[in-house]
C-alpha cells in the first residue's frame, strides 16, 4: 500500500466540471446506474455485483494498488458473515474505466442504512484509473447514497477525497517494503526484535505456515483469549470460518502457528493479493509471553511473504492512543503513515468533522465475562457494527 496522499482540490477545475446534470439509468437486474453529462462526455456510475460480474476480479487486478479488501473473496466473507449487501460501483467515461469502488450497504434493526468502503477493513481506497476520476468521485457517491437511502457513506482512506474534507477518524498505518530482500529486512528490525526472535528460537519454539482448517481453529481459540484480555468481544467464529473458506483456502493467505511447551502459544493471519499483503490478526497465550512467540510468528510471516514475491506488507490500522502497538509495529522497520476515514453526512450534505472514535465496549466488563459469554456478545454485537 502506498502512503496516504492528498488529491487536487476539485475546485481548481470548476470551470470544466461546473454543475453536471445527474440522472438515474435503469438496469436489467433492478439496480440503478448514475450518469453525468459532462461537456458532451458521458461519465456513468454503475452498481455491480462482484459475485456475478466475473470481470470485477479481472479489473481490480489491473490496478497496482488493489488489495485483498477490493476482492470478491473479501466481499463474500462480509456477506456470508454479516449479510451486508454489496453495492460495488464501476465508473466509466465514454466506455473507458475510470474507477472501481467497493461499498457494502450496512444496515440492521438497530441502525440506519449506510454505505461503507469497507466494513471490518483497515483501509480500502477506491481504485482510480485516471486523475480525472477523483474529481467527480464524491458527487457520484452522493448520488448513489441518495438513491440507496443511506444516512451517510464512509471511505476508509483519505487519498481519493478532496483535501478540504475533514477526517471522521484517524489511525496510524505501517507498511514494510519487502522488495529489499530478507537479509536487508532483518537488518532493519530493531535490536529488541532481533533479540526476541533469537530468544524464541533458543527456547525451542517452532513456527509453521499453515492453510488448513485446524490452524484456523487453533487461531480462534487464541483469539478469544486475547480479545477477552483486551476487554473486547471476539469476532464471531463464522467470520473466521468464512475467512478460511474464501481467502486462505483459496490461496489468498495463511496462518502462522507458533508452538512450544507442547501447546500453541501464538498465531497470526496474513492475507496476500497481487503485490500487497496485510498482517490482519494476531493472538497469543499471555501466560507464555516471555518466550516471545508473537515475534517469531511475525518474523516467519514476513519471511514467507518475501519468499512468495509480495512487495508490500501492511500492518493494518493502529488507534492513535495505542502507543504500545504502535511501537511494536515500528520495531519491524516499517514506514509510518496516517490512515484517515472520511464520512459524508447526507442530511447535512457535508463531510463530518472528527468524532469520538472511542469504542462503546466497556473493557472491564468484557474482561470479567467468561469466554463463552464473550463469544455470544461478539456474535450479537458485530452484525450491527462496521
Amino acid at each position: 500500500m502506498t502512503a496516504v496522499s492528498k488529491v487536487k482540490d476539485p475546485t481548481a477545475t470548476a470551470s470544466t466540471l461546473a454543475a453536471p446534470m445527474l440522472r438515474s439509468l435503469p438496469r436489467p437486474d433492478g439496480e440503478e446506474g448514475v450518469k453525468t453529462e459532462l461537456s458532451g462526455h458521458s461519465l456513468s456510475a454503475e452498481l455491480v455485483n462482484p459475485f456475478t460480474e466475473n470481470s470485477w476480479e479481472e479489473k481490480i487486478t489491473m490496478h497496482r494498488d488493489a488489495t485483498i479488501f477490493h476482492s470478491a473473496a473479501w466481499a463474500r466473507v462480509l456477506v456470508d458473515t454479516y449479510g451486508h449487501r454489496p453495492c460495488y460501483a464501476q465508473m466509466s467515461l465514454n466506455g473507458n474505466l475510470e474507477a472501481l469502488v467497493p461499498i457494502m450497504e450496512v444496515k440492521s434493526v438497530l441502525t440506519r442504512a449506510r454505505g461503507v468502503c469497507l466494513p471490518f477493513s483497515d483501509y480500502c481506497a477506491p481504485l482510480l484509473f485516471t486523475s480525472f476520476a477523483g474529481e467527480l468521485l464524491s458527487q457520484k457517491l452522493q448520488q448513489i447514497a441518495r438513491e440507496r437511502g443511506w444516512s451517510y457513506f464512509e471511505i476508509r482512506s483519505h487519498s481519493t477525497i478532496p483535501a478540504a474534507a475533514a477526517a471522521s477518524e484517524s489511525y496510524y498505518g505501517h507498511f514494510l517494503d519487502l522488495k529489499i530482500g530478507w537479509d536487508a529486512l532483518t537488518s532493519n528490525f530493531s535490536s529488541s526484535v532481533q533479540r526476541a526472535v533469537r530468544k524464541a528460537e533458543r527456547s525451542g519454539l517452532s513456527a509453521r505456515i499453515q492453510s488448513d482448517e485446524d490452524a484456523m481453529a487453533t487461531f480462534y481459540k487464541l483469539h478469544v483469549r486475547t480479545r477477552r484480555r483486551h476487554g473486547v468481544p471476539p469476532q464471531p467464529q463464522s467470520f473466521f470460518v468464512n475467512i478460511q473458506r474464501h481467502l486462505i483456502g483459496a490461496g489468498h493467505g495463511f496462518t502462522v502457528i507458533v508452538e512450544g511447551q507442547k501447546r500453541p502459544l501464538a498465531a497470526a493471519i496474513f492475507f496476500k493479493f497481487g503485490r500487497h499483503a496485510i498482517y490482519k490478526f494476531g493472538a497469543s497465550d499471555e501466560r507464555w509471553q516471555g518466550l516471545r512467540a508473537n515475534n517469531l510468528a511475525m518474523s516467519e510471516g514476513i519471511k514467507n511473504l518475501a519468499d512468495a514475491g509480495a512487495e508490500i506488507l501492511h500492518f493494518g490500522r493502529t488507534e492513535k492512543e495505542n502507543e504500545g502497538l504502535r511501537r511494536f509495529k515500528l520495531s519491524w522497520g516499517t514506514t509510518e503513515e496516517e490512515i484517515r476515514y472520511v464520512r459524508f453526512d447526507m442530511a447535512n450534505g457535508s463531510w463530518k468533522h472528527s468524532r469520538n472514535s472511542s469504542r462503546t465496549f466497556h473493557k472491564r466488563f468484557f474482561r470479567a465475562l467468561p469466554a463463552s459469554l464473550n463469544k455470544l456478545a461478539g456474535a450479537m454485537i458485530y452484525p450491527h457494527l462496521d
